[in-house]
Order: structure tokens, then sequence, then C-alpha cells
């Protein structure tokens, strides 16, 4: 590749997030001839692909394992034929972060959301009643993921006053630990202005289930309307899905945005680093309890309980971060088989330590 060329190539796929790291990365696909571009959009097997010659489409069909992990995903920086009927998208480059939760189906495989991700905006609408778990759902998904999380808190104008609103902020800042969390109207515009600051920075994932506003929040930050917009039903704040595709948009002001269907179920997929980064508070004090395998359930010393007791810590944030360490847990142990059998092994245990209390509690004679 000539510095001519590489310049132009640079040029043109900047908007879109190419940087000199990625140049390096993609440089033995130079010599074969290969064009870098960055995946805009997956359907059916195929791609399109930004490239300096323009949006190509593609087949997927050489970069398609068995592994559902490793397909080509919206996000991802390929290396694609540059010309061919039908065109094919031969390699995609390691990637830097990845934004993956687990299907619904019976197999529990993971589905990759989006590739390369520096920051994932998860939308909640403040129409409807808050779902504090969903969002530590969603941000231990964002978290494990490698890129940072913000919480938009999108309707803001449907609140009737300031005060409300910052309960609200409060409220989601004590189940978000290191978050932004940012209120926002994109009628009005109100609080527009900090996430574009945020999103101009690299690229972004914009998460949420239907009619959380994302398309609307999509189409305040390009500056048009991009994206169809539906209207949320007035009983629960559901919507249809109005983006039935991942969709990756530079966005005038810098910054690239990929903009996702909405996700009605949020599973985890091998997220324990995340979750602990949700409850960081929860994980800091358990190392201050007495026994280092404290379950925080009735142990003495529980540096946990103590906190809960005292008001420090919401005993919800508890009963969260169990269900969702649970919930992880059976995923790996689907795929793991040493983990199945040390479920199995405490389960045991528990069971047996249950079992003597209870006979301990009847006294001796009670089976007589």
């Amino acid at each position: 590749m000539t510095s001519s060329s590489a310049s132009s190539i640079f040029s043109a796929l900047a908007p879109y997030g190419w940087d000199d790291a990625w140049a390096d990365e993609f440089a033995p696909y130079a010599t074969e001839g290969l064009l870098p571009g960055r995946v805009i959009r997956v359907d059916r097997g195929q791609c399109d692909v930004a490239t300096a010659d323009g949006v190509l489409r593609a087949d997927t069909a050489f970069v398609t394992p068995h592994d559902p992990l490793r397909v080509v995903c919206t996000g991802d920086w390929v290396a694609v034929e540059p010309g061919g009927n039908p065109r094919y998208v031969r390699a995609y480059l390691p990637r830097r972060t990845a934004f993956v939760r687990s299907t619904s189906s019976q197999r529990s495989e993971g589905q990759i959301l989006a590739a390369n991700v520096d920051h994932a905006i998860v939308a909640v609408p403040l129409s409807v009643e808050l779902d504090l778990g969903r969002i530590e759902r969603f941000l231990a998904l964002a978290w494990e993921s490698g890129a940072q999380p913000v919480v938009v808190l999108t309707k803001a104008d449907l609140v009737p006053d300031a005060e409300t609103v910052a309960h609200l902020v409060q409220d989601v800042e004590t189940s978000a630990p290191g978050v932004p969390v940012v209120p926002v109207s994109s009628l009005g515009g109100d609080g527009l202005d900090v996430v574009a600051a945020i999103v101009g920075g690299g690229t972004s994932v914009l998460l949420g289930q239907s009619g959380a506003g994302k398309s609307t929040l999509a189409n305040a930050l390009l500056g048009e309307d991009v994206m169809v917009v539906q209207a949320a039903r007035d009983v629960d704040g559901k919507g249809r899905h109005t983006t039935t595709t991942r969709n990756l948009l530079a966005l005038p002001g810098g910054g690239v945005l990929i903009d996702t269907p909405g996700l009605r179920g949020v599973g985890l997929w091998d997220a324990e680093s995340g979750v602990g980064q949700v409850f960081s508070e929860i994980e800091e004090l358990a190392e201050r309890c007495r026994f280092h395998d404290c379950a925080h359930e009735a142990e003495p010393g529980c540096a946990v309980l103590a906190a809960i007791e005292s008001g420090e810590v919401p005993e919800r944030r508890l009963q969260s971060y169990r269900k969702l360490l649970r919930e992880n847990q059976r995923i790996v142990a689907k795929t793991d088989a040493r983990l199945r059998a040390e479920i199995r092994k405490d389960f045991k245990r528990k069971g047996a330590i249950g079992r003597a209390a209870m006979e301990a509690k009847r006294g001796p004679h009670w089976r007589s």
C-alpha cells in the first residue's frame, strides 16, 4: 500500500474510528490487497462495510464459525475483498471490546451485540417507574465488555419538576457506582450536550428496552431524523421494535454511535467481574468480613450485613447482587463441567448442614 493510498484510507475511515493502532493490525491484510473497513450493519449472512471506496455489501461466509461469539458483528473492523460478485469479508481484526449477552435458547449460547465499543449508553425512560434491577443487569454486561457505562435517563421532560428528577438521578447513582447518570430531554434538548461530549470520544453503543427513547436520542445526537420513532404504550412504557438491526452511524460532531433493537431479555454471559463492578461497595465490604468465604446470610462478623443493618447499603442491593451472581454461575456452569461439579458439591454440603441443624433443633428423640 502506497503512502498516498494509506493517507486516503485514513482520512476516509477516521470518522468511523480508524487510527494508527488499527492500521498496524491491518498491515498483513494490506499486503494481500484487501481493503480495511468497519461493519455498519449485519443481516442474513451479509454485512454493509464502510470503506475508503464507499459502503460495500459483503458476504460473511468465510468468517462464520460454529462459535456464535466469533461471527462478524456491527462495529468490527474487517478485511474485505476489493472486488468480486459476491464480495467476501476475509477476516476481522482482534476486538478491543465486545458486548455479549446470553441467548434465550436452552443451549445458553452467547450473542455478541457490538464490538470495539468505548462507551455503553444505557437508556432508561423516566416515563415509567424505574427498574433498578434491570439497570444493574445492563451495567454488569457493560462493565464486562470492557466499555465505560453511562446511564442516560430519557424523557425527563415527562417528570413534573426538577426536584423529582434529582431524586431519580440519586436513586440510579446508588445502583451505579462509578457510572455517570445524565437526565436528558431529547425533545427539549436538556442534557444532550453532556451526552454528545461523551459519545464524541470514540464508539458508543446505545442499549435499552423497547420504548426507552433510544431512536429519539440517536436522532437528537445525529441532528436529523435518521431513525424511525414510534410511540410507547402509556400503560407500561413499552414500545415496538423501532430498530430491527444494529446500525453504526458516524456522528456529525465526532464519534460513532451503534443503535440497537430494544432488548426484552438481558441475560448475563460470563459476567462475574462485571457484576462485581456494579456492586463494588458490597465486594469492598466483603473483604472486611470475618470469614473469607462469608455468604452474607447469617455469619458472625459479616461486614455486609452490618452495613445493611446500619442503612449504609440498601437490602435490595444485596438481593440483586446474589441474584445476578447465581444467574451468572448457572450460565457458566452449562459450559464448565468442573464448575457444575463444584455447584453440586456445595449444594449437597449446604443440604447436609441444613438437615443437621433441623435434627439438632428437634432433639434426639423426634423420630421415635
